[in-house]
This record gives C-alpha cells, sequence and structure tokens, in this order.
C-alpha cells in the first residue's frame, strides 16, 4: 500500500509545488522507491484542453489521451514514469462525475452535498493505484484559503484519518520575503499560512521555505516554533540557475530525508544521485553554443511551450551544448521579409498551435529553413505548414491550405492539402469526429504507432523503422497529395501502420528538415533525450560550425 505525500502551497502561487513534487519524486526515486505523481487542480474546466496557452501554459497529452496540467510534464521529466489519466483531475471533472452519477440515480434520491459527494469522489481518484507503488505524491493546485480549493483540503484531510496512522504526510511550500529596507527575511507569512491550514484540520510535517536570500539558522528555528514542526523539516528553498539542479540542491538541504523521517522509515536506504550529478555535468560543462529560432504564435508566454524549451535543453545535453531559444511571433513575418530575422540563426523549429492566426509567417518561416539549408524542425501545425509550403511553391498548388482555415472563414479560399479527419482507428475501435462536435477532448489524443520508411533520415535518428508518439490535433495532411509532394523531393518517410495518415515528411537533399504530426516533446527527458531533438540539436550544432 502507498505511502501519501500531499503538497500544498501557499502566500502566493507559482512558487514551484510542481517542480518540488517532481525533485522529491526523483529524490524517492534515487533511493529505491516506486513513485506517482498526480495533480488536483481547483478550477472548474473538465481539463485544460480548452484553455488558451495565455490562461494555463501548455497542455501536456499523455499516452491513454488525457489533457492534463503542464506540471504532469514536469512529473514525468523527473521520474520518468509516464503519467496516466488518474494522475490528473479539475474540480470541474470532479463536480462532473458527481452530477453524472446524480442524474443515473447512483445516490438513491440523497440530496447531493459537498460532504460527503464530492470529497468521496476525490477520495476514489487518490486511492486508484495506491497498490502499485511505494510512494504517491499528490500536488493541490493553488494556495490555501482559495476558495474553490476547499473540498480537496477537506478530501485530503479526511483520506488522511482514513488510512492508518503514519500513511500520510503533508508538506506545505511557502514563501518568505525578504524586505530591503529593513533587511530582513520576514516569517509571518508563512505563520499566518499554516494557520490557515491548521484551521482546516491539516498540519504540515514538511515546510519548504522559498526565499531569494539564505535563511538564518534563528529564522528556521523560529518558524518550527510557530508551525509546530520539527527544526530539520523546515526545508530551505532557493532560487536556482537550472530546474534540473532541483535534485541536487533538495537532496542538500534535507528534503527527501525529512519525508522519509516523517514516515519513520529508518534507517533510510542510501541515494545514489549519479543520474542527476550527469545531468548537472552536461548543462554546466556544455561546450559550445547553438541559437535556436522558435517560430511560433503564443511566444509572449513560455510556458504555452514549455515542453519545446525542456526538451531543447534535452537535446543540448545529449551534444554537450548550450541551447538559445529565441521566440519569434509568427505574426510578424506575414508583414515582414523574415530573412533579417532568421539570419545568424543554427536552426529553426515551428510547434504547434491552433487556428489560421500567424500561419502563413510559419510557412515563410518553413521556406526560409528549406531554401538557406537551415535545420527546420515542425511540430504538428509546424509540420502542416512546412507541407502547404511545399505545395505551393514546388508542387504548383498555388492555393494550397488547410480546411482549419477555411472553417474559421465561413467558406472556402483554399485547396485542402491539411483535412479535418472525421474518422480514425484507435486501438482496437474506430473513431468518429463531426467539425461541429464539442471542443474538449475531440481530438486525437495520445500515443499511436507509426512506420518510418528504411533508409529515411527519421529511421536513422529513431534506430528503428516502429515508433510510438503522443498526438493532440484535429487536422491531417491528406495523403493524396503524397505522390505530388514526392516527386517535388518532399518524402512522405512515416506513415500510420494503415497506411492513411502521414505522420513524418522530410526533405533527402537537405541538411535536416523533418516534420512531425506528433508531439515528440512530451516523451523528451533530461537523462533520455528524445531522439528528434537530439538529431536536430546535433544537426544546429554543425550549422554552427560552417556559419
Amino acid at each position: 500500500m502507498a505511502r501519501y505525500v500531499f503538497i500544498t502551497g501557499g502566500v502566493v502561487s507559482s512558487l514551484g509545488k510542481g517542480l518540488a513534487s517532481a525533485a522529491l519524486g526523483a529524490l524517492l526515486q534515487a533511493r529505491g522507491f516506486s513513485v506517482r505523481l498526480r495533480k488536483l487542480d481547483p478550477y472548474l474546466n473538465v481539463d485544460p484542453g480548452t484553455m488558451s496557452p495565455f490562461e494555463h501554459g501548455e497542455v501536456f497529452v499523455t499516452d491513454d489521451g488525457a489533457e492534463t496540467d503542464l506540471d504532469l510534464g514536469h512529473y514525468e521529466r523527473f521520474t520518468g514514469v509516464s503519467a496516466r489519466k488518474t494522475d490528473s483531475v479539475s474540480s470541474g471533472r470532479i463536480y462532473s462525475n458527481v452530477l453524472e452519477k446524480e442524474r443515473r440515480g447512483a445516490y438513491l434520491g440523497k440530496t447531493i452535498q459537498v460532504i460527503p459527494h464530492v470529497t468521496n469522489e476525490i477520495k476514489d481518484f487518490l486511492a486508484v493505484g495506491a497498490d502499485e507503488v511505494d510512494f504517491m505524491l499528490c500536488e493541490i493546485g493553488g494556495t490555501v484559503g482559495d476558495i474553490e480549493g476547499l473540498p480537496f483540503f477537506e478530501a485530503i484531510r479526511q483520506f488522511a484519518q482514513d488510512r492508518p496512522r503514519g500513511q500520510c504526510i503533508f508538506m506545505h511550500l511557502t514563501l518568505l520575503p525578504y524586505l530591503a529596507a529593513s533587511g530582513e527575511l520576514k516569517t509571518k507569512p508563512t505563520q499566518h499560512s499554516v494557520k490557515e491550514l491548521r484551521s482546516i484540520g491539516l498540519q504540515p510535517d514538511v515546510l519548504v521555505c522559498r526565499s531569494e536570500h539564505p535563511i538564518p539558522e534563528k529564522e528556521r528555528a523560529k518558524i518550527a516554533l510557530f508551525c509546530n514542526v520539527r527544526p530539520d523539516a523546515v526545508i530551505p528553498a532557493y532560487d536556482l540557475k537550472t530546474i534540473y539542479e532541483a535534485p541536487l540542491a533538495y537532496h542538500r538541504a534535507g528534503l527527501d530525508q525529512a519525508v522519509l523521517d516523517a514516515f519513520g522509515i529508518s534507517p533510510a536506504p542510501r541515494p545514489d544521485m549519479s543520474r542527476w550529478e550527469d545531468v548537472m555535468d552536461r548543462m554546466v560543462n556544455a561546450e559550445g553554443l547553438v541559437r535556436v529560432a522558435i517560430v511560433g504564435k503564443y511566444v509572449q508566454l513560455e510556458d504555452a511551450y514549455k515542453s519545446i524549451a525542456e526538451a531543447l535543453t534535452h537535446g543540448g545535453m545529449a551534444n554537450r551544448v548550450k541551447v538559445k531559444a529565441e521566440w519569434i511571433d509568427a505574426e510578424i513575418f506575414e508583414r515582414e521579409d523574415p530573412a533579417p530575422y532568421l539570419e545568424g540563426f543554427n536552426a529553426i523549429l515551428v510547434p504547434g498551435g491552433f487556428g489560421e492566426r500567424g500561419t502563413e509567417g510559419k510557412i515563410r518561416a518553413a521556406r526560409y529553413a528549406r531554401e538557406k539549408g537551415v535545420p527546420y524542425l515542425g511540430i504538428c501545425l509546424g509540420m502542416q505548414m512546412a507541407v502547404i509550403e511545399a505545395a505551393r511553391n514546388l508542387a504548383g498548388l498555388t492555393d494550397a491550405g488547410s480546411e482549419e482555415f477555411d472553417h474559421e472563414a465561413g467558406h472556402k479560399r483554399f485547396t485542402p492539402v491539411v483535412y479535418h479527419l472525421k474518422e480514425w482507428v484507435q486501438g482496437n475501435h474506430r473513431v468518429e469526429r463531426k467539425v461541429d462536435d464539442d471542443k474538449g477532448g475531440t481530438m486525437r489524443l495520445g500515443a499511436y504507432s507509426a512506420v518510418l520508411r528504411t533508409g529515411s533520415k527519421v529511421a536513422d535518428v529513431y534506430g528503428t523503422t516502429e515508433i510510438e508518439e503522443r498526438h493532440r490535433h484535429r487536422y491531417e495532411v491528406d495523403v493524396k497529395y503524397r505522390e505530388r509532394l514526392e516527386a517535388c523531393g518532399l518524402e512522405f518517410s512515416g506513415m500510420s501502420p494503415d497506411g492513411r495518415l502521414p505522420e513524418i515528411v522530410e526533405i533527402k537533399d537537405h541538411p535536416w528538415f523533418i516534420g512531425v504530426q506528433f508531439h515528440p516533446e512530451l516523451k523528451s527527458k533530461p537523462f533520455a533525450p528524445h531522439p528528434l531533438f537530439a538529431g536536430f540539436v546535433k544537426a544546429a550544432k554543425e550549422q554552427s560550425r560552417l556559419v
């Protein structure tokens, strides 16, 4: 039966609960324990799938097709444990489940209330898979005191009460602000946050205190005294140069030991930190620099492309170079020549997105990369724009475009080289969709297989001809244009197993030009860089030597 660690936050949001949770998972793994991480979000959306990236950052997709919070990306990158649908839930999903049960008569006519019906639904979610791992780490989104989060706090209080003593502990992340005028770190916000937590029946066993300045021992002792926490369970958390230093930094601060002590696990297994020491060695001792232009439409918020940024970093680790990713708004290229902006970059990446805004700029970026011989990686929409560019400028289809853009305009303007996918095979059954279906959860989501052409660039990159990657899209490149495009040099080098859906395109007589319909960034890890990103950065490294 798993031991549970519930991670909560206070004082302000964005303190790094997700990163602290992921780092703790990595540290417990380093001591030989198995872990699984979960996220409970208080917002009323059923999932983040229909949210704008400007609202909540990127949507992370699991193998089994769940659209989840970006923190699950941190969990996977730090532990290597593939997330599942059962690892992410929102208030919206919980309430939706409760109301569906009520409509079916599952509550036998009872009055439906937050306690016990909503809290029981949350507890049922927490209990899934409890016999599969040694530790279950559950992060509660938001901050203590938020009205939306109260059912979750009550549910974890009940859950801990229901379990045998010593099977659940609480870890609380707070902020110690520094007042420059008085030259002091202030502990009062942390005291009030813990007071708020205790008022709803939760006593933290471990306190993680974010601070921009060193925390004196007397301040740690004061926090321990007023918050009713052991002094060695007050863990300092300082700003880091890179998130991948977090496991080593938290280990030095004693986080993993404090958690094991709270569970009474003694003697604790010795940790093997070699994986993270190697990761930091590759980052700190990089032997060069490459510049990568990311031409996207959500560049004002880097979290919108969080996994891409991290996957590029991992690709740099694989090649022992530092990757400097620079964000360029695709809409600029709809008004101006991309050449002055893209000259000097060693590679160009065009990421995914939805809607027509910025797409003509992405097409021009793809053309620049193709004509100038600059390494190019197109992901999802970035692949589709590369295909449309080739169709217009190589295959003579001057009005090539996507049904997605025609649908937005309300009339036909393009030859639909990219069309709305209405049916496909998922596992052993056929999925059907309509253009006017609900938006949430109606895309081609999750892991799908692809077959690579023997002798192709991607087959060489992957080292195999059979792969499985995660998807998130509604529109597909139309295979009926394959012969015409291949005659112009754009090779369809990866296809779905039934041969109906193009998964990868590439240009053979180009240093490195690959477009993929899936999202390889979602499976990249610092200790296991995705082969596409490792190959892309390698090509950028070679390009940098030519400049």
